[in-house]
């Protein structure tokens, strides 16, 4: 596909079913049904939609949204350059007209007079107004749009509004069950299944204190960072402590909380 080349997933991301996600997504591919999916950080929803462009033979762009992000950043806009102005196509735009899958990942970051841009693209329309250009960009066949958020870190001021909400069909991703966390845990990091275990157990025991002193628990990604430090040589509790404890809390207590629960489970 012209252009897009460069956003193919060439090599097969490493993705273990939980349910019957895969099955969701390929079913609401085939009506290209835009998609959210909801989850806590760390959990898998980016390595999802790596793994579904993959498994689908379709590009994906992907936006990491942030409240700075604008209309103009999704979308497009002109740019100077020696031979005067010339429009430049933003990824949304890109995606639309070549027939990838766009992910904006975080959605709720963006601030909502950004997030309508994408209405029309989600509804049967189908369309994508460039205004600055005075151009109206039909969608690609294969085009869908896919969104994510956090929902524990939902408020007043960052969600998404009904309006948006229901254009999407949606799926929620967990964490996964202790036995398939510590297999992937395992597979990604290289430790043997036991210290793997170890780690899932440590995580299990700080995710009970989300909402008690800790805004998130310990992610899956968090515990595969563990491992790959000491599958290369660092000691557990250091490498547990490194990517276990000091990036979730600047709480001294609560450190120590963390702290007392890597010990237990390690000795």
């Amino acid at each position: 596909m012209p252009g897009l080349g460069q956003y193919a997933i060439r090599d097969e991301p490493y993705y273990e079913p939980v349910t019957d996600e895969v099955e969701l997504y390929e079913a609401a591919y085939s009506v290209r049904m835009p998609m959210m999916l909801k989850g806590p950080t760390g959990c898998g929803k980016s390595r999802f939609v790596e793994f579904m462009a993959w498994k689908l033979g379709k590009p994906l762009i992907t936006v990491a949204c942030n409240e700075d992000m604008t209309a103009s950043d999704l979308i497009g806009r002109y740019l100077l350059d020696k031979d005067g102005t010339k429009w430049q196509d933003g990824p949304l735009t890109m995606a639309a007209r070549g027939g990838a899958i766009c992910y904006l990942d975080e959605i709720v970051e963006a601030r909502q007079d950004t997030t309508v841009v994408i209405h029309p693209l989600t509804d049967h329309r189908r369309v994508l107004p460039l205004d600055k250009k005075g151009e109206l960009v039909s969608a690609h066949p294969d085009f869908q749009l896919v969104i994510s958020y956090n929902p524990g870190y939902q408020s007043l001021m960052k969600d998404l509004k009904q309006s948006t909400k229901q254009r999407f069909g949606g799926l929620s991703f967990d964490y996964p069950g202790s036995e398939l966390e510590a297999s992937i845990v395992a597979k990604e990091s290289g430790i043997d299944r036991e210290m793997a275990s170890k780690l899932v157990q440590i995580a299990h025991r700080a995710r009970n204190l989300k909402g008690h002193g800790l805004d998130e628990g310990i992610s899956t990604r968090l515990l595969v960072y563990a491992g790959q430090l000491i599958h290369s040589g660092v000691a557990a509790e250091a490498a547990c402590r490194m990517t276990m404890v000091t990036p979730l809390t600047d709480d001294p207590d609560m450190r120590d909380t963390l702290d007392a629960a890597v010990q237990t489970f390690l000795t």
